[in-house]
């Protein structure tokens, strides 16, 4: 009986812990339930550390990859505790809204896929780019992509662009760099999450462009990287400022992000003049407010949205960015964001102490 009762107390005393605990920051507080929307382009990272927090934390993190342009308005709405963005808020942009606090999450890369038979190996500049977008090339047998593929068969065909349909983080990353690589592009067409592309096909979401290029014989389009190698398709050694022909390696997108980082985390990082460095490479973001009070939010669920961010850049989820295709935040960027996360308020008191 003696036997009977001390093992029913040490149950007794594993249940009362386990309920306690319940994964749920160790009894601190309930567990909350996320909401963010945006980016597609960092969607295969976020599954994989929303997925890891949850299991570590308790709290549940729902994440609607619907494009930059979705999450900044479901994020001005107040619809959601996040929004997740590849381009950051334009001052213009940060005018129309509560104040903003922008905390980057990894680096990627933009990748130029295409889906050529026997071309395995393919390199473009910027200008050549632009021109295959705006409709000045249209042939993949144009002599100047010849020129710097001599050794590639490419074919007498018609290049089919492939475009993003949707506001897009990708697109504001694409277009920011050919405004840098081609006067014309910046003059005609511009920088944004839509633009009004000459000729091509639209498709909505990085999944949905890398799916119509896999599709498409001798089509070829802008994506993130981990989507191109997901659908397995070829993508472009493309030049950098230096004049190198870069592939995106963890390596080449980190040496893109060599130089300064403003406090507020706000920065383009597209045709960077370090050596080795992969020209369309970007930070993307979780955008958050300032003031977490809001749309009848509790204190728990803006210490839980603190907390998932701050998770993510833990060394044990920046660890993971390599696995997915991305590459790690540098450790200046991680400095600033965890001081921009303390500016955070709920009722006008510091979430995270």
């Amino acid at each position: 009986m003696k036997k009977i009762n001390q093992f029913l107390t040490v149950m007794f005393v594993a249940v009362a812990t386990l309920m306690s605990c319940g994964g749920n920051n160790n009894g601190k507080r309930e567990a909350q339930s996320l909401s963010g929307a945006g980016a597609t382009f960092p969607l295969p990272f976020y599954n994989a550390v929303f997925e890891q927090y949850s299991s570590v934390s308790g709290d549940e993190v729902a994440y609607g990859g619907i494009g930059s342009g979705g999450g900044v308005r479901n994020l001005k709405d107040k619809i959601v505790d996040f929004a997740g963005s590849d381009a950051f808020l334009s001052d213009k942009e940060m005018s129309t809204m509560d104040s903003v606090i922008h905390i980057p999450t990894c680096m990627g890369a933009v990748v130029l896929a295409y889906n050529l038979d026997n071309v395995s190996n393919l390199n473009l500049t910027g200008e050549l780019i632009a021109d295959i977008y705006s409709g000045e090339i249209t042939m993949w047998n144009d002599k100047r992509i010849v020129e710097i593929n001599p050794d590639a068969k490419l074919p007498s065909e018609k290049i089919v662009p492939v475009f993003r349909s949707d506001g897009s983080g990708t697109t504001f990353v694409f277009t920011d760099y050919l405004t840098k690589v081609s006067e014309k592009w910046a003059s005609k067409y511009g920088c944004g999450k839509s633009v009004n592309f000459p000729v091509g096909q639209a498709a909505k979401g990085n999944p949905g462009v890398a799916g119509v290029i896999n599709q498409t014989k001798n089509s070829i389009g802008y994506v993130g990287s981990e989507y191109a190698f997901a659908q397995k398709i070829a993508y472009a050694n493309i030049q950098n400022a230096c004049g190198e022909f870069v592939v995106p390696t963890s390596e080449s997108i980190s040496a893109a992000a060599s130089g300064e980082i403003p406090a507020d985390t706000r920065t383009s990082i597209t045709n960077s003049n370090a050596k080795g460095a992969y020209p369309i490479s970007t930070f993307t973001w979780i955008l958050l407010y300032k003031n977490q009070n809001y749309s009848d939010r509790t204190k728990e669920q803006a210490t839980a949205t603190l907390e998932l961010v701050k998770y993510i850049l833990s060394d044990k989820a920046q660890k993971m960015t390599s696995a997915v295709h991305y590459a790690p935040l540098p450790a200046k960027a991680i400095e600033l964001s965890l001081k921009n996360l303390k500016t955070i308020t709920y009722d006008n008191e510091p979430v995270l102490k």
